[in-house]
C-alpha cells in the first residue's frame, strides 16, 4: 500500500475482497475511512494498522489472502520466514526476565545483521506498538514488531527468534505468560505484512508451537520452522 490516500475501489483491490462487502463494514465503522464529496477515501496507514490487528482472528484461508495480495517480489516467497531466519538470529534459551529485556536482546540479536542501522529507533518503535497493541497471543507466543515500515532505521527485512526457559508477562489479552518470540523488522508494508500473515498461517498448525517448546538449540529451532513452512506450502 504505497499511497496516501486511496478510494474503496483501491481498497478492494489491496484487500482481494468484494468492494460492497467492504462498503457495508465502513458504513458500519468496521474499516477506518471518511466520506469526502460523498466518496470513500482511506488512508494507507489507518489500514495497515487496522489489518494487522484483523489478522489475529483470520483463518488459515484469510491470512493466505494476505499473502497474495501483498506479494514480496524481492525475496523466496516459499521459504518467507526461513529465508530471514538464519541460525545466528536464533537465541535458544533467550536470557530474559522481563518485556524490556526480551526486547533489547532480540534488536541486538537482529543487529547481527548488520541491517539495524539505528537500534534504539527500532527499540521506541517496537516498545510504542506494545504500548499501543500488545503483540501476544494466548498460546505464550508474541510477534513484536513496529506499526509502521522503518525505512530509515533499517535495510533488509530481519527476523529475530528467542525462547526463555520460563514465561514472563507480556500483553496477552488472558494474562498468560509468553515465552516465544519472534521479532519482526520490515522496511515495507508489503514484506510486513506478509511476514505477518505467513506467521500466523504457521502458528495455526496444530503442534507447531509445541515443537518449538521441544527445541533446545537454534539448530534444532531452525528445523522446525523449515518444517512448518513447507507444511504451510503444501496446504
Amino acid at each position: 500500500m504505497e499511497h496516501e490516500s486511496y478510494s474503496l475501489d483501491d481498497l478492494a483491490r489491496q484487500l482481494g475482497r468484494d468492494k460492497r462487502e467492504l462498503e457495508k463494514l465502513v458504513s458500519r465503522g468496521r474499516i477506518p475511512g471518511r466520506k469526502v464529496n460523498g466518496e470513500w477515501l482511506f488512508n494507507s496507514t489507518e489500514i495497515t494498522h487496522w489489518l494487522e490487528q484483523e489478522m489475529r482472528s483470520y483463518s488459515t484461508t484469510e491470512l493466505e489472502r494476505v499473502e497474495q495480495t501483498h506479494p514480496t517480489t524481492q525475496l523466496d516467497s516459499e521459504h518467507l520466514i526461513s529465508s530471514l531466519m538464519p541460525e545466528e538470529l536464533m537465541e535458544v534459551p533467550l536470557d530474559a526476565r522481563t518485556k524490556r529485556s526480551v526486547l533489547e536482546s532480540l534488536i541486538e540479536i537482529a543487529g547481527r545483521t548488520w541491517q539495524i542501522w539505528e537500534p534504539s529507533a527500532v527499540l521506541t518503535a517496537v516498545q510504542e506498538r506494545e504500548e499501543a497493541y500488545p503483540t501476544a497471543f494466548d498460546n505464550g507466543v508474541a510477534i513484536p514488531h513496529p506499526r509502521n515500515p522503518l525505512s530509515d532505521a533499517v535495510g533488509e527485512p530481519v527476523i529475530a527468534y528467542g525462547r526463555t526457559l520460563t514465561g514472563i508477562p507480556f500483553g496477552s489479552d488472558r494474562g498468560g505468560l509468553t515465552d516465544i518470540f519472534f521479532l519482526v523488522i520490515c522496511s515495507d508494508t508489503a514484506t510486513h505484512l506478509s511476514v505477518l500473515a505467513r506467521l500466523g498461517r504457521m502458528l495455526q498448525l496444530p503442534d507447531f508451537v509445541d515443537l518449538l517448546r521441544e527445541a533446545s538449540t537454534p539448530q534444532e529451532t531452525r528445523q522446525v520452522i523449515i518444517e512448518a513452512e513447507k507444511r504451510v506450502a503444501e496446504q
